[in-house]
């Protein structure tokens, strides 16, 4: 009888969980090879992968009784990445390895038929967590890099079964594997080719400056979908923490290109088709949405109204909390999503509205119709609301502005690093993340900034939540303009950016 252990990870959200990989050799069975631990499918199948693998580099199964253990029993293992370590345990309780050196690693990856080791989600999570419990890490090499960034942590990344076998008998030595990081992207859009539409552009530099919500509303072809393409250009890249925090999520999603991590924020863009567990997350694995994919970044949804009326309240929890609770019977988890929404819509399913020469005989019913597919407490959640009329062909003609997306992000960033201050001792980043006392403390106008802000509340029938975020957007003007304070000019512009009705 032989018994080896071996560690690895149950993925809870973006928590690594540790699983204990107990793999034991018993006399009789006739080859018997069994998995025990509420597995999926997936894992299921890694008898067969590990069986062909073990055949690739000259190793038959043990003709007894094998029995794998995934502790704790009753949680849930989903994936493929169980392949590696329950192949390293075997190998262990077999001899081949010492089981002694195998104990102190956490290991993922999956085993293809050649015993070749291919890349797995989750390696960063899982490299945090073995660095958190004193292991190393055994990873296959193309997530090497990734997990290279948790720190001073032993890696061994390998290509392939026989290559790790060699180097833990000393045969061979892996290379240990260096962080990677993207270069920055030479082709982004550049808010010099936006002729016209200065107003929009306006609204567009506070939303970056200070993370707000935005809604643009116009007719087609009017340079919504173009405007919100250039908003990442403005924003200031992720510092390291930031950057860790995304790449955590990318990981999980198995979207990091070659294990590299990137200091430039995300852009997603679903299609207006997609479903809850798309944006929000969810689905049988419970994976990361859109809107986690899209954290500390921007989600843009265009065609607001096309979305399905479920999908688009969906959002009305991650708007507010930066956070996205799925809850099912077999699983509670949490994803960060604190993202930037920007949504773009038409006045009408046609788009011509405003424009009595082209407006439908329906109208104002039309728009009326159209606008009411978005809810209003998500209507409320947006803090700037702004109309973009039709591009003339005199606008088109202009030359390029003189004035790109590196002069705005210049000052963009200085108004960050005016928050980024302010709000560094309540561990917030952006004057839209404020709330309470601490918006009160922040973003309280002046006696005659306070006055109108009152006043215009009563007659636009602010809600208590839209009230406050006219005050967001107050402190973020004041803050592009330099000032210390909030006064009666920038509370009267932040108020235009709020729509009595929709239509």
């Amino acid at each position: 009888m032989a018994i080896a252990h071996i560690y690895t990870v149950a993925f809870q959200g973006i928590e690594a969980r540790p699983v204990d990989v107990q793999v034991h050799i018993a006399d009789g069975g006739s080859g018997q090879f069994t998995i025990v631990g509420l597995a999926d499918k997936a894992v299921a199948e890694s008898r067969e992968r590990v069986r062909a693998a073990l055949a690739a580099i000259g190793l038959a199964m043990p003709f007894q009784r094998v029995t794998v253990n995934l502790a704790p029993a009753d949680l849930p293992k989903e994936g493929s990445h169980y392949d590696l370590p329950i192949a390293l345990g075997l190998l262990a309780a077999m001899g081949v390895l010492p089981a002694s050196e195998i104990a102190n690693y956490v290991a993922l990856g999956e085993l293809s038929l050649d015993a070749a080791v291919t890349a797995v989600p989750g390696v960063l999570p899982a490299a945090i967590a073995a660095n958190e419990q004193g292991r190393g890490l055994i990873c296959p090499q193309a997530c090497g890099p990734e997990a290279a960034f948790a720190g001073e942590i032993d890696i061994l990344a390998t290509p392939s079964l026989i290559a790790l076998v060699n180097h833990m008998k000393g045969a061979t030595v892996l290379t240990p594997p260096v962080p990677r990081m993207l270069a920055p992207s030479r082709t982004a859009p550049d808010l010099r080719d936006v002729k016209g539409q200065e107003s929009a552009k306006r609204a567009l530099e506070i939303a970056a400056a200070g993370g707000h919500n935005l809604l643009m509303i116009g007719p087609p072809g009017a340079g919504k979908s173009m405007l919100a393409a250039r908003l990442p250009g403005l924003l200031p890249p992720l510092d390291a923490r930031e950057a860790l925090e995304i790449s955590l999520i990318q990981s999980l999603s198995g979207t990091l290109e070659g294990g590299a991590i990137s200091r430039e924020r995300p852009f997603r863009n679903p299609h207006h088709s997609a479903s809850m567990a798309a944006l929000v997350g969810g689905g049988l694995k419970v994976k990361p949405g859109e809107v986690s994919l899209a954290h500390l970044g921007v989600l843009f949804l265009d065609e607001l109204p096309e979305f399905a009326r479920a999908v688009l309240d969906s959002l009305r929890q991650p708007v507010e909390t930066g956070e996205a609770v799925v809850a099912r019977a077999n699983a509670h988890v949490k994803y960060p999503a604190r993202f930037q929404l920007v949504a773009a819509m038409n006045p009408c399913r046609c788009g011509y509205l405003s424009e009595p020469a082209r407006g439908c005989g329906r109208a104002p019913r039309c728009g009326m119709d159209y606008q009411s597919r978005i809810s209003g407490p998500l209507f409320d959640r947006i803090d700037l609301h702004i109309d973009v009329a039709a591009v003339s062909a005199s606008d088109l003609s202009l030359p390029p502005a003189a004035e790109g997306s590196r002069d705005v992000a210049r000052r963009v960033a200085a108004a960050r690093a005016i928050q980024r201050m302010r709000l560094a001792p309540h561990h917030l980043r952006t004057n839209a993340e404020a709330e309470g006392e601490v918006l009160e403390a922040i973003a309280a106008p002046d006696p005659a900034g306070r006055k109108l802000l009152t006043e215009a509340a009563e007659q636009m029938q602010l809600s208590a939540r839209g009230y406050h975020r006219v005050m967001k957007v107050a402190r973020t003007i004041a803050d592009l303009g330099g000032a210390q304070s909030v006064g009666k000019p920038h509370v009267a512009e932040a108020l235009s950016y709020r729509r009595i009705t929709m239509v």
